[in-house]
């Protein structure tokens, strides 16, 4: 238990939980479906952007961002997808992640629109070239993707992009006063010979260079 916030009333259980917020209605009970339909797949084929969460087998979370053309997910069949590894930093969180524990949960989203697409199933690492070559860009196949068992999708209301204003760009805020992500970088790595310049240079190498 985290001791910070054992002074600090909590909810100990889900019947707990259940009593103190109530019971989902009816609609939010049944809209779950275990496959691709019709409707899933027109959203995917409209998303240029997911957020995929893992665990490892010691339950440490990770979520992390795949972004690419509408429609880069590779649908097999209505229970199987694919999504393609991009060249990244190699952290390899993600994978890493699959490899101890198959879970994964799945968000995706299309710019403008207010509801999300959740999925949730089984994830595995996939090299299979084959597989991979229909998820080229720019003439490059990527070397390996995320074959995704499909085991329950549904749509997710629009209340928290309307609550963040995300899609309003008149309510975005203003980020003139932050620091460059060269400079966040630079500050957290603590790298010789790697300050804000040197580090903006490598950034924008890679934006330039590396996306496929």
């Amino acid at each position: 238990m985290n001791m910070f916030f054992s002074g600090i009333k909590q909810i100990k259980s889900k019947e707990e939980l259940t009593g103190y917020i109530g019971d989902p209605s009816p609609l939010v009970k049944a809209k779950p479906i275990d496959h691709l339909d019709s409707h899933c797949r027109t959203f995917l084929a409209h998303s240029p952007f997911a957020v995929l969460s893992t665990s490892d087998e010691n339950g440490r979370c990770d979520a992390s961002p795949r972004g690419d053309h509408p429609g880069f997910v590779y649908i097999l069949d209505e229970h199987h997808l694919i999504i393609p590894e991009r060249p990244g930093n190699k952290r390899m969180d993600t994978l890493k992640n699959l490899l101890e524990n198959n879970r994964i949960g799945l968000l995706f989203l299309i710019p403008g629109f207010g509801e999300t697409l959740r999925i949730n199933g089984k994830g595995v690492v996939i090299k299979d070239e084959e597989i991979l070559a229909p998820l080229s860009v720019r003439g490059k196949a990527p070397s390996l993707g995320i074959g995704v068992e499909v085991e329950e999708c549904f749509i997710h209301c629009a209340k928290a992009m309307k609550r963040s204003g995300i899609w309003d760009q008149e309510r975005w805020p203003d980020t003139g006063a932050m620091p460059t992500a060269a400079r966040m970088l630079s500050d957290h790595a603590a790298l010789k010979g790697q300050d804000e310049n040197a580090l903006t240079k490598r950034l924008e190498k890679g934006y330039r260079e590396k996306l496929y």
